[in-house]
């Protein structure tokens, strides 16, 4: 291929791996389908409205894109404001404001004079807003004048931006007030879980009215799909080997799948390559630890040390390679294995145990630490970190394919 063709071929791999923006199409969208299932059923239920959340990096808000798509398909007529996000300035009247600036109806207006004549006019609801600060109720009234055979999807991402106790009590009420008056909407709530926690425990009674959808990460055969409605698409393949590695390294994350299999492809592209193997993966690898971002200079942080012999690293890695609860928990025994693997001695917790608080400093702030003394339980404070410490461990020769193998029938033995 000539040079023009490959950069074709990269501009098009660019557009199918998209690790910086939610899928918004639903042939491009991989797995969930216990997910899709209950949050069409809940948009369908009159009076219901949904809060889906989970860890960052999970797919929550390509899955709360491509519910519009998938209802209309089935033949459902649906009014949607598209994404409308959360920010830390935003109060509930701001929010609704920003809302209904997205959402437009088609309304007949009569014609000035004696005729009869009536025209369409294309009218925005933020026109219905009151100037005066806007109340649960006004939202209830505007809302309920809308035509009833469309159905109204409302997509409200990042509540947990929400740092106003009242717009979040504001928020609850307004909920309750579109469910008790069935109102012809659905409201779409989309936050990672401890804002889920948050909103409900403060407002029991808008329990009733929420279908809880959880959002756990990705398994291993959900984020072969992406790949494998990706490739296709550039006229590629990839070893099973190459699979399996990108899929282990992404840590059930869609965003490291899509970030991995973009510059695997385009390393394979430039080796004038149809089939992506193992050395595009760790090129891949390489390219995205090298990158200036946030995790590279939060992760440089972490493991300096004045002292040139030190473990910090090697505990990083090892906690990124715990075995973890459903919500990425694990506790300090669970670093032992990994770490006396890598370091080739037995390391005991009195050994990493002031790396762990380290890690936990608000200084520092790698890991959220939660629990009793005796009884702590860490986690990745942004799950980001999770794959980048491991893919580091990787470039920087710590661990190898035959480590992480090793790690893993430890684990597994553990489990049984």
């Amino acid at each position: 291929m000539d040079q023009t063709g490959k950069m074709s071929l990269i501009v098009k791999a660019n557009r199918v791996f998209s690790p910086g923006t939610p899928i918004d199409a639903y042939a491009l969208f991989a797995g969930r389908k216990e997910q899709v299932k209950d949050v069409v059923t809940g948009t369908l239920q009159a009076g219901r409205h949904i809060i889906l959340y989970g860890e960052r990096g999970v797919g929550k808000t390509s899955l709360a894109k491509v519910i519009s798509e998938i209802l209309s398909n089935a033949g459902v007529q649906v009014l949607n404001s598209g994404t409308i996000n959360c920010d830390g300035t935003d109060n509930f009247s701001s929010l609704w404001h920003k809302i209904f600036r997205e959402l437009s109806v088609v309304l007949e207006a009569k014609q000035v004079g004696f005729s009869n004549d009536k025209s369409l006019e294309k009218v925005c609801l933020e026109n219905f807003l009151p100037n005066k600060k806007v109340s649960p109720d006004d939202v209830r009234y505007v809302l309920s004048q809308l035509p009833k055979k469309s159905e109204i999807l409302i997509l409200i991402d990042e509540i947990d931006t929400l740092k106003d106790t009242e717009t979040t009590n504001l928020l609850a009420n307004t909920i309750k007030n579109l469910s008790d008056h069935a109102i012809n909407v659905t409201l779409l709530l989309v936050g990672v879980a401890e804002s889920v926690s948050e909103l409900i425990a403060e407002h029991k009674s808008v329990e009733r009215a929420l279908v809880q959808v959880p959002m756990p990460r990705m398994s291993k055969s959900e984020l072969v799909q992406i790949l494998e409605t990706r490739l296709p698409l550039l006229n590629l393949t990839i070893k099973e080997d190459a699979k399996e590695w990108i899929t282990d390294l992404s840590r059930g994350l869609p965003y490291y799948t899509h970030s991995l299999g973009l510059y695997a492809v385009i390393h394979g592209i430039e080796e004038d390559r149809t089939e992506i193997e193992m050395s595009d993966v760790a090129h891949a690898m390489r390219s995205i630890v090298k990158k200036p971002h946030t995790l590279v200079s939060a992760y440089n942080k972490a493991i300096s040390s004045p002292q040139k012999k030190n473990i910090y690293s090697h505990v990083l890695l090892s906690c990124a390679l715990a075995r973890t609860d459903e919500l990425g928990h694990f506790p300090a025994a669970a670093v032992s294995k990994p770490l006396s693997i890598i370091m080739g001695k037995k390391c005991d917790i009195p050994n990493f145990a002031r790396h762990l608080k380290h890690f936990s400093d608000e200084k520092i702030g790698i890991l959220n630490v939660t629990g009793e003394v005796r009884k702590l339980r860490y986690r990745f404070s942004d799950p980001m970190m999770q794959p980048f410490v491991i893919m580091h461990g990787f470039t920087d020769g710590a661990i190898t394919q035959d480590i992480l193998k090793k790690v893993r029938e430890v684990q597994y033995n553990l489990s049984s």
